[in-house]
């Protein structure tokens, strides 16, 4: 099994949205690709509370089969149509993959 975690940090403002409403947009976005996407074990997106200096405002946890599904949920139309709004969103991003 392989688990992807990523962490956004997000711009004040993008698409005319504050960081909070794009936060919950990205969360509804990434979580609504959960059962659509083969070798995808689970997704599951959170939003921080914390509010501190070193916080990201989302972080998506996901696990797949092995690192082929993973390479084919990144090449996948409906996870390349998100990366867009996303990016556009992103002050900074950060992940690890790894196997367990």
């Amino acid at each position: 099994m392989v688990k992807h975690i990523v962490m956004w940090c997000l711009k004040e403002e993008a698409h005319g949205n504050s960081a909070d409403v794009n936060a919950r947009l990205i969360k509804e976005k990434l979580e609504a690709l959960n059962g659509r996407i083969p070798g995808v074990l689970s997704i599951e997106v959170g939003l921080d509370f914390s509010r501190t200096d070193s916080s990201a405002e989302v972080v998506l946890c996901s696990e797949f089969t092995d690192k082929a599904a993973l390479e084919a949920y990144q090449r996948h139309p409906e996870h390349e149509a998100l990366k867009p709004f996303i990016g556009e969103a992103t002050s900074e991003r950060r992940l690890v993959d790894y196997e367990c």
